[in-house]
């Protein structure tokens, strides 16, 4: 594939939040540590106090790995590699997290895993004395399963139709079957169809627990290039955890920083993404996750009858942490006490809300990872990019809307000339002397004569819209292509990454486009990544 790389500003699709995180505004430098450059990540390993046990991190990634082995041992041994490596006081975690969608979900989710990858061969590279092991955190204790039941491919919805409830990682899958069928109904027969074909068998067949699924899913597309997948929903992590979720919950101190955080970020025009509770965990059972809330001097479980003294929730935390699972605003600060982690990496909405945290971060004496924005990625199939080149389009050109596209391609192809620029520079000589003379006579009709001069001006754009609109009923058939190109790469006028699951690219490619993904995207750069074939 050709790589061309574009500002993430040009592509319309980002907030000024990330803009300004990227290109290291001032402003928000105090709600984040180091910046996401090789300097930052030298001033942390030189700073870095890891509070994560490797012992209890080592056995559980392990016992986890063991579930998936049965089916096929051989796709675990790198990943099992890294694991031990990270028993090393030298080894550090690079890690990106995602729910567990069926079938990997939208191509995104594929581009968060390759960027963590390639970053940590990246900072191998520069800190060739340590090891970094890249991580996929599974948020297997989510319990929205409408976010995660389905996936588009092909133009198709494939959906996963069953009534859940409770943590989404402990659902059985047992009852996939037609919408597995379907989706490899979609993926066909030609190229490598059949290979992953097998590997959604597999794994949707082969295990009773939805977070199992996924980790061999997972492992069978990045456990080659050391990807280690971590299921954080474990009575050894949260035994770790227990002193903080007992502090939080009883003290509230995350609904108190995060909220005054926020007050502040508000003051710079930033979009909250997410705003705290006064407690942020949920009780966790098997097909139970509801808030926990603090009412009449008690703890209540929502919509249950569970009610508990504050003596009564200590003694359950201490024998039972497993039961209490943090909202999206603790999760990052649970990764980082279990992990010997050093960057996160997400999407645009992802870095905003974590630049929410940094104050609980400080207030818990955690250190508060590199923030990275994932890689991004259009793939332009050869087709398309044979019209793409008919049209003589450029890469910034095609996040353009299709009007805009077509404008300017009939003004640069027109044999007649569309622009009334030159007339109009004329014509601003006119009034301006205009003005003069009228000044000179009544200073009060300087305004009366500006005005005159925007009426004109809005006419003068009005005509030349009507010219563009005229010649291009000429080109019709040539500009028919923008509204196929648009369509192909832009599904719904979205990205294609947030839409688009990878099967079909898989399909055609094979494990090559995974390896395409990894040498072209540059996680330190912060371009957008378009890959033509």
């Amino acid at each position: 594939m050709d790589a061309n790389c574009i500002s993430y500003k040009d592509t319309g699709f980002f907030s000024q939040t990330v803009i300004d995180y990227v290109d290291d505004a001032p402003a928000l430098r105090p709600f984040y540590g180091y910046r996401p450059d090789m300097d930052g990540f030298a001033q942390l390993l030189a700073a870095k106090k890891v509070v994560a046990d490797r012992r209890v991190l080592v056995d559980v990634l392990t016992r986890q790995y063991n579930a998936i082995t049965h089916i096929d041992g051989g796709l675990t041994k790198a990943p099992l590699e890294r694991i031990k490596e990270l028993l090393s006081a030298d080894t550090y975690t690079v890690t990106t997290g995602h729910q567990l969608n069926i079938f990997a979900g939208p191509l995104y989710f594929i581009y968060k895993i390759v960027t963590a990858i390639k970053l940590t061969q990246q900072l191998k590279a520069q800190f060739p004395d340590k090891n970094f092991v890249p991580v996929y955190w599974m948020a297997s204790e989510d319990h929205d399963f409408a976010e995660i039941n389905y996936t588009n491919i092909g133009g198709k919805k494939v959906h996963w139709w069953y009534e859940a409830s409770g943590a989404t990682g402990r659902i059985n899958p047992d009852s996939m079957r037609q919408a597995l069928n379907q989706y490899k109904g979609v993926l066909g027969l030609e190229n490598h169809a059949l290979p992953l074909a097998q590997i959604v068998e597999k794994a949707y067949t082969g295990f009773d627990k939805l977070a199992d699924a996924t980790r061999y899913l997972v492992n069978a597309l990045f456990g080659q290039y050391g990807l280690v997948v971590i299921d954080a929903d474990d009575i050894a992590f949260k035994k770790q955890f227990a002193p903080i979720i007992e502090q939080d919950i009883i003290e509230q101190n995350s609904f108190k920083h995060i909220s005054a955080t926020n007050q502040e970020l508000e003051k710079l025009g930033v979009n909250i993404q997410v705003n705290p509770r006064e407690i942020n965990f949920f009780y966790l059972l098997d097909g139970l996750r509801e808030r926990l809330v603090f009412e009449n001097d008690t703890y209540k479980v929502l919509n249950t009858e569970i009610a508990i003294s504050e003596a009564e929730l200590k003694a359950e935390i201490a024998e039972h942490p497993e039961r209490f699972s943090p909202n999206v605003v603790m999760r990052p600060l649970y990764q980082e006490c279990i992990l010997p982690n050093i960057a996160y990496i997400g999407g645009g909405a992802e870095v905003v809300y974590w630049l929410e945290l940094k104050a609980n971060f400080e207030h818990y004496r955690v250190d508060f990872p590199i923030l990275i924005l994932r890689n991004s990625g259009l793939v332009i199939p050869k087709k398309t990019s044979a019209k793409i080149e008919q049209m003589e389009l450029s890469p910034v050109d095609l996040f353009k809307s299709a009007d805009l596209i077509k404008n300017d391609w009939v003004k640069k192809h027109s044999e007649h000339m569309l622009s009334l620029n030159e007339e109009w520079q004329q014509l601003q000589s006119v009034f301006e002397k205009i003005k003069q003379r009228a000044q000179k006579i009544d200073p009060t009709l300087a305004p009366s004569t500006e005005a005159v001069s925007s009426r004109l001006k809005h006419a003068i754009d009005n005509l030349e819209k009507k010219l563009v609109k005229a010649e291009r009923s000429n080109y019709q058939t040539r500009l028919e292509q923008v509204e196929q190109i648009k369509a192909e790469l832009f599904p719904k006028n979205s990205l294609q990454e947030r839409a688009e699951n990878f099967g079909l690219f898989y399909v055609k490619w094979g494990q090559q486009f995974i390896d395409e993904l990894i040498e072209h995207f540059e996680p330190l750069d912060f371009k957008f990544t378009v890959l033509s074939e």
